[in-house]
């Protein structure tokens, strides 16, 4: 089953193309990876895809539906945590928590949210007095808060140290597992290979290359995807 179906998608900001016909489907209970530089397009993809930016031209389909016509409708079965999203400075993790729990019919167990992601620790600590790695565990958690069955992470792993990096490799694959369907746009090469069935790479608004990261580094003629992703961004592709 189709959980994401993208054709031909445009959209300019002024005489600025950031994305230029891209397309691209995600199977039910997949991980997409989108790379890129900056400016390729990745973020804008993504917003089209949860409804927060309109395209100006091609068809998104997510779950089955328009998500700019059934915002409010996919937002119930959507999560999403973005690199510009922010919780208000004076709330405290649990109070965050149990809020967004609340914007959903049938959210996941906030206390049991706040257990798995390590956050009972800090649970009564406001958010704005957090580590930048602490506030990505929170936002990550408020993300998956409604038991979504498709989720938009954004620069996932930005800010964690690397244990706390590798814990949330596991939680991802357990997402996998439970057949939540996950698009992870990502500058961490490792992180893609490690996680990702797919791979998108964006370069200029465009789709540069698509396939699975062991097909995308064979086809390269290298032995990491890092490597295979440079030789793209060199080439120009």
């Amino acid at each position: 089953m189709t959980a994401i179906e993208v054709r031909g998608l445009r959209k300019s900001y002024g005489a600025t193309t950031a994305v230029d016909g891209v397309s691209f489907t995600v199977a039910q209970g997949e991980i997409l990876g989108v790379v890129g530089p900056n400016g390729a397009g990745k973020t804008t993809t993504v917003e089209c895809l949860i409804g927060l930016r309109r395209p100006d031209a091609g068809q998104v389909r997510v779950l089955g539906l328009d998500p700019e016509r059934r915002r409010r409708e996919l937002a119930e079965r959507v999560g999403a945590q973005l690199q510009e999203s922010e919780v208000p400075a004076g709330l405290r993790v649990a109070e965050a928590l149990r809020l967004f729990a609340a914007f959903y019919r049938r959210p996941d167990n906030w206390r049991a949210v706040l257990e798995r992601w390590g956050l009972t620790p800090i649970a009564d600590q406001a958010f704005g007095k957090l580590s930048g790695g602490q506030k990505q565990r929170v936002q990550l958690a408020l993300a998956l808060i409604g038991a979504p069955e498709l989720v938009v992470l954004d620069e996932l792993t930005t800010g964690l140290d690397p244990i706390a990096r590798r814990d949330t490799w596991t939680l991802i694959g357990d997402l996998r597992a439970s057949g939540t369907t996950v698009v992870l746009v990502s500058h961490f090469m490792d992180e893609v290979a490690a996680l990702c069935d797919r791979v998108v790479v964006l370069t200029r608004g465009r789709v540069g290359a698509m396939g699975s990261p062991q097909q995308l580094t064979a086809d390269a003629g290298f032995d990491s995807l890092e490597a295979a992703y440079l030789a793209l961004m060199r080439e120009g592709r």
